[in-house]
């Protein structure tokens, strides 16, 4: 196939475009400056400019572009900017697919298991509703503008939850490299009660799983998070084990709150249990079952 990548230089992307590289397929790169490269595209999402006649051109377009939610605290200005970025990208490449004289078969675009807000003590799949908060608010919004996407057109939205990745990995840990270094610092431990829910998936299946729905015939919502779900606690005191470090310290959610605002209750606090139901009943199998494995996969062990 022949697969358009926005979002390419990113911790998903750069792993992904590795992925399709290898597997023979053929790769474009929608860039943000000057494109360097006979694989690389020029655009401006922000101002909705594309050349959409790229789309004629295309089998498949993969959007993985969005402002980092790591960069705490979220300011106003910062969580226009987590919507924004969102939303724009999508909107600009769904534009230039029904602008397209011959749409792309399948558009697979990222999305975020914050669409089911904090659900504790439910065991949450692709069936559940949407929640509530910033998120959730989020999530709607950038899921409805990519079903704008010409109806002809496969789509996939990849509800994904924290991604464990390779710490080596373009210099970069995915959504627990933070947690890796206050666990490396020695100052880890339980984050509010430590019982919450955190739906992680490893890098490898992140990306396997998106390699997956190129070829499925899925469309709608998909939920990329490991099969056995895992507490804070378990996350992190794995996380602790292998690195050899203590994890004693127990940080109050109020403390978090004060500290981190919005983000510790919605990234920290939320517990969500959450079951790739569809992805399971598709076929795919998960190369890190565990988040024993997967971390152990992220520390080169």
């Amino acid at each position: 196939m022949r697969v358009l990548v926005a979002g390419a230089s990113g911790f998903i992307g750069a792993e992904l475009v590795d992925r399709l590289a290898a597997a023979r397929h053929e790769v474009v790169r929608l860039v943000r400056r000057r494109a360097q490269s006979p694989d690389e595209v020029s655009w401006s999402p922000a101002a909705g400019i594309i050349d959409f006649t790229l789309m004629d051109r295309v089998d498949a377009v993969v959007n993985l572009a969005g402002a980092s939610l790591a960069r705490i605290p979220w300011t106003t200005g910062h969580r226009r900017e987590i919507l924004d970025s969102r939303v724009s990208t999508t909107r600009t490449l769904a534009d230039a697919m029904r602008k397209a004289r011959r749409a792309p078969t399948t558009f697979i675009n990222a999305s975020a298991v914050g669409y089911y807000g904090d659900r504790p003590g439910e065991l949450i799949t692709e069936y559940s509703g949407a929640g509530t908060g910033f998120l959730a608010g989020v999530v709607e919004k950038w899921e409805a503008v990519a079903r704008l996407a010409p109806d002809e057109t496969r789509t996939v939205t990849l509800r994904s939850g924290i991604v464990v990745g390779h710490a080596h990995s373009r210099g970069h840990g995915g959504s627990l490299k933070r947690v890796g270094t206050l666990t490396k610092l020695g100052v880890s431990g339980r984050l509010g009660t430590g019982g919450q829910h955190w739906p992680w998936i490893a890098i490898a299946d992140e990306v396997g799983a998106i390699m997956h729905l190129l070829e499925s015939n899925m469309s709608g919502p998909v939920n990329l998070a490991g099969p056995t779900p895992a507490t804070a606690d378990r996350v992190m005191t794995a996380m602790a084990e292998r690195m050899h470090r203590p994890h004693v310290f127990s940080v109050p959610e109020k403390l978090l709150e004060l500290v981190l605002g919005q983000a510790a209750d919605e990234l920290l606090l939320s517990s969500q249990k959450v079951r790739p139901q569809r992805l399971l009943d598709d076929g795919y199998r998960f190369e890190h079952a565990t988040v024993e494995t997967a971390l152990d996969a992220m520390l080169g062990r």
